[in-house]
């Protein structure tokens, strides 16, 4: 089995931007010298044939002390750097020039806080690669454990073959932050170039699950091993790649593609960066749509005419017994509330509208079953913010990162975060909505014209953000709820609007003329926006569509 990264930590270099020191020690003392570069090269060839190397590595990855580097840099503009990598070159060249063939030499000299005075730091293999001067990468590699915060791993470049992604302890050419599953696993990305979609193999295959959620755009994968995570399941990582406009343009201009502008050529390319259907069991995600379409053994059948001979004989039974008779009973039945209110989503304030009322962060967190946690804290899976200049943010364990809608955030497996652009009208109050997985209901008796709005007593429990722990006023070092404001106070009227369950909808009062009501259809899509809605003329919400008042969007069932 190939090594694809050889990776040697070299001590006891006593001038680490001395190039022959790092690629042979002087004099002729083979029993008793270290090995050093032009060593590991001879004994790790790229290939040969029986004992004899016919072709050598020529991309090698030096990595020096943090300190020094940086003390280079301050003093020489890093021109030790560069001459030790002008150097190195050179030397390999000259030593191994028959064995490359027509390979270009390359050498990249970089820091590393992890080494120690006097330690260098080399990798090469085949997964190893180095791009050449104004190369443009084909591919960007990102990783995740929430969904929510995404990491860029590191770039794929047109001629690039292979990518080992693993751990920081491990010998992979990029390393994850946060890898979960420890030294011994790793991924083998492999590269065919921008017509060709990226094909995932996991290392070892046999305790690796992969598989491809095209919903999110992303592979998900877990231990076979079991294990328990920080949420409570089993260590997972999610990785996206992502084309580039490298890759857009070469897709675009290729005669496969056709005619088409470069957004549709995006969407073909992105669409195959589903995982190819691997020889080696889990080794792969299942086979996308676009490669099956082409495999005729996946073609639906053509539908036969409804021939009698082609008709399949079931057999009917021998006696048509008449169901039995439920004899009638006693007791009263009294029907139940059919009509409720369903907290759907949040609306998502812009709080630029608001800075009069000093509040400069809207917090939503949620726990570890994606309910709406009760206070924003780091012991929270999720929590998405708004700020004062209306971005939004997410954040979790794994840091902070702006989002922007739509997205949608899965930190566990089985639930997700759906965050929705606010469209139309919306879009002037509104920065996107937020649906929530755990969605609070509430009944409405028939007959009965109640009152919704801050403070009062009808559907309290939708309005989940009547209090101040969620909103953030005055200094950004204050804490949540230190000023004793809800966001209530800043979107909802104390008597918001007024409703009414019939046999054709929700009969909607606007009672507040500060107050702004949408109408929005069962897909979260605007329809309208309520101005006028008086009692004698009230406006009629269709069951399952959503009223959005305040923060709150409401859907109403029948």
């Amino acid at each position: 089995m190939p090594i694809y990264v050889q990776h040697e930590v070299l001590g006891r270099i006593p001038d680490v931007f001395n190039a022959e020191s790092i690629w042979q020690a002087p004099g002729l003392a083979l029993f008793a010298r270290r090995p050093l570069l032009r060593d590991l090269l001879e004994r790790c060839p790229r290939e040969q044939r029986g004992r004899a190397a016919t072709r050598c590595f020529s991309h090698v990855a030096l990595a020096l002390p943090q300190e020094d580097v940086d003390d280079d840099y301050h003093l020489t503009r890093g021109a030790r750097a560069r001459e030790l990598a002008a150097t190195l070159a050179s030397l390999h060249q000259k030593d191994f020039g028959d064995l490359l063939g027509s390979d270009e030499v390359r050498y990249d000299v970089m820091g590393s806080e992890h080494l120690a005075a006097g330690e260098i730091e080399v990798r090469f293999g085949h997964a190893v690669y180095l791009p050449a001067s104004g190369e443009k990468a084909l591919f960007m590699v990102s990783a995740s454990r929430d969904s929510a915060v995404w990491k860029p791993v590191c770039p794929v470049y047109a001629n690039q073959r292979l990518v080992l992604i693993g751990g920081d302890n491990g010998p992979a050419t990029c390393a994850v932050q946060g890898w979960p599953f420890g030294g011994d696993g790793a991924i083998l990305l492999l590269n065919d170039g921008p017509d060709a979609p990226p094909v995932l193999h996991m290392r070892p295959k046999d305790v690796f699950d992969c598989s491809f959620d095209a919903a999110n755009g992303c592979y998900v994968i877990k231990s076979a091993r079991g294990g328990i995570g920080p949420q409570g399941q089993p260590p997972r990582l999610l990785l996206k790649i992502t084309p580039t406009a490298v890759a857009t343009r070469g897709t675009a201009s290729s005669g496969a593609a056709g005619p088409g502008n470069a957004s549709d050529a995006a969407i073909n390319i992105a669409r195959q960066t589903g995982p190819r259907a691997a020889a080696d069991g889990n080794a792969g995600g299942t086979a996308p749509e676009w490669a099956a379409a082409r495999a005729a053994v996946w073609q639906a059948r053509a539908r036969l005419p409804d021939l009698p001979e082609e008709r399949t004989a079931a057999p009917l039974p021998s006696s048509q017994r008449p169901a039995p008779v439920t004899p009638e009973s006693d007791a009263t039945y009294a029907p139940k509330a059919q009509q409720r209110l369903v907290l759907a989503a949040l609306a998502l304030p812009r709080l630029s509208r608001y800075r009069d009322t000093g509040a400069t962060a809207l917090q939503i967190p949620f726990d570890g079953q994606l309910a709406l946690a009760p206070v924003p804290g780091n012991g929270n899976l999720l929590t998405i913010t708004v700020s004062a200049s209306d971005e939004m943010f997410a954040i979790t364990e794994a840091g902070r990162q702006r989002v922007h809608a739509p997205a949608s955030f899965s930190p566990v497996d089985g639930s997700s975060i759906q965050l929705l652009p606010a469209a139309g009208a919306l879009a002037e109050r509104y920065c996107a909505l937020l649906a929530l997985p755990h969605a609070a209901s509430a009944p409405i008796a028939s007959g009965a014209r109640l009152t919704f709005g801050r403070g009062m007593p009808a559907l309290s429990a939708l309005r989940v953000l009547d209090s101040p722990r969620y909103l953030r006023c005055g200094e950004p070092s204050a804490a949540p709820g230190q000023h004793s404001s809800s966001p209530d106070r800043i979107g909802l009227s104390r008597n918001a609007f007024s409703f009414e369950a019939s046999a054709k909808g929700l009969l909607i009062g606007r009672l507040s003329s500060s107050q702004a009501l949408y109408h929005l259809d069962e897909k979260l899509h605007p329809v309208a926006r309520i101005d006028e809605a008086a009692g004698e003329a009230p406006y009629l919400l269709p069951p399952g569509h959503h009223l959005v008042a305040g923060h709150y969007v409401l859907r109403y069932e029948a």
